[in-house]
């Protein structure tokens, strides 16, 4: 495969425009998965890299909103593009509770479809719901974070910490990267961030004998599981 070439997946029930689509998609040398139903379509989601998914919202098994909500709800933060022949405010505004990040309301043109998701594949999507790292769930919902499935209280800097941490996991992100994400141009003390490090990791890690706040020499903190990463 070539892994220059955007990889999309399209999760349609209409075969007609699901073929016209891809058909579409090939000449503009744009490789696309497709799924006819949104069960299958979030098993694909779950196991594949996609630049961006098309999600169409009236989905026999499992409807696009769902198939939104769930992948949000795992984490997944793949772009979204849903869609839909109903073009309500209340609708799309539904949508983008759910998880959505685009809309594109049937008869659509193919130039657009092509345009909208070419600039959805540019990133990820800002609206995941919750992160996961081994047993740490952070629900950015709720602002609240569990440990085993138990509530480890946390100030708001290092919640904000926290998600930095977990959305590059397992990456490291470096002191500046962290510092410039949390605080912005409004600074502390070079000595803040340790502090909040110092108590995060006590919070997170003191009772637990698999540790998730690692420091790593020469690059910053991360969040990973070592047991999952050895």
């Amino acid at each position: 495969m070539n892994t220059d070439k955007l990889q999309l997946l399209l999760v349609e029930d209409d075969l007609d425009l699901a073929t016209a689509v891809i058909e579409y998609f090939e000449l503009e040398d744009i490789l696309c998965d497709h799924s006819a139903n949104g069960l299958a379509g979030l098993h694909l989601i779950q196991q594949n890299h996609y630049d961006a998914v098309i999600l169409d919202l009236n989905l026999p098994k499992m409807n696009g909103l769902q198939v939104c909500e769930s992948l949000r709800m795992q984490g997944m933060d793949v772009p979204v593009l849903m869609l839909t022949a109903q073009d309500t405010l209340d609708d799309k505004l539904t949508g983008f509770a759910k998880g959505a990040d685009d809309y594109l309301v049937k008869p659509f043109a193919m130039e657009e479809l092509i345009v909208r998701t070419r600039v959805l594949a540019r990133r990820r999507s800002g609206q995941v719901m919750r992160l996961s790292v081994g047993d740490l769930t952070l629900d950015l919902q709720q602002k609240q974070a569990y440990r085993a499935n138990e509530l480890v209280k946390l100030s708001p800097t290092a919640f904000k910490i926290l998600d930095v941490l977990m959305r590059t996991s397992p990456n490291p992100v470096s002191r500046e990267k962290l510092m410039q994400s949390v605080w912005g141009d409004d600074q502390p003390g070079s000595n803040s961030l340790k502090v909040h490090i110092f108590n995060l990791r006590k919070q997170l890690d003191a009772e637990h004998d698999v540790k998730l706040l690692h420091t790593i020499s020469g690059h910053g903190f991360a969040i990973k599981d070592a047991e999952l990463s050895s």
